[in-house]
């Protein structure tokens, strides 16, 4: 069993419902627990609806087991599909030493979509999550996916992205082997071409 840099190791999975924020928390924790650690996941409630907020917390141990709700301050990573939720996660959960990665491409909430309120500036917001991060990787998730012809292999680019980034004890083959367990055989190679485009784009960013 490889360390992990923390023990329990703290990480936020963020975006907006539609996403495939929770479909992202399951592959990690499972890949991570047929390793042999102990994986709690915590979902948020309520909101997973098309378009409004949502994040996993996932927190995990080589010890024992811990509950799944990660305290405030105390995220070590956070991996945003959405920039502007990835701010709002840094603000609430994160650190000088937290390091995140997040997809590029905004989703506008509700109350921008309304004219009720703004979305920040893109390089704004990039300056932002730099500030609020120890390290802080940015990723144009969906154009690489829709370069795929699948917008819905965003989540699995940045699922490439956090193996690339190695914060968590996990390889390429041991993802690959779970989503082989998980996805239908006529949609893996999209899906493992989608992996290796986000791998490789951290790559080189590195």
């Amino acid at each position: 069993m490889m360390a992990i840099s923390a023990d329990p190791l703290n990480l936020i999975i963020c975006g907006v419902g539609g996403q495939g924020n929770i479909l992202m928390s399951s592959l990690v924790a499972s890949a991570l627990t047929r390793k042999g650690y102990y994986v709690a996941i915590g979902e948020t409630f309520g909101a997973a609806q098309r378009g409004g907020a949502v994040f996993s917390s996932v927190r995990i141990s080589a010890r024992h087991p811990y509950g799944p709700l990660i305290p405030e301050g105390r995220a070590h990573l956070i991996l945003g599909l959405e920039p502007l939720e990835t701010m709002r996660m840094l603000q609430k959960y994160g650190n000088p030493e937290v390091v995140c990665i997040t997809n590029t491409q905004p989703v506008p909430p509700v109350g921008v979509l309304s004219k009720k309120d703004e979305y920040p500036d893109h390089d704004e917001l990039k300056e932002t999550i730099k500030k609020l991060t120890r390290r802080a990787w940015f990723v144009d998730a969906t154009d690489i996916a829709l370069k795929l012809g699948a917008a819905i292999a965003t989540n699995i680019v940045m699922v490439g992205a956090l193996l690339a980034a190695s914060q968590l004890p996990l390889e390429r083959k041991d993802m690959e082997s779970e989503m082989w367990n998980t996805f239908p055989r006529e949609r893996m190679e999209l899906n493992l071409k989608a992996l290796d485009r986000g791998f490789n784009t951290i790559h080189s960013q590195n």
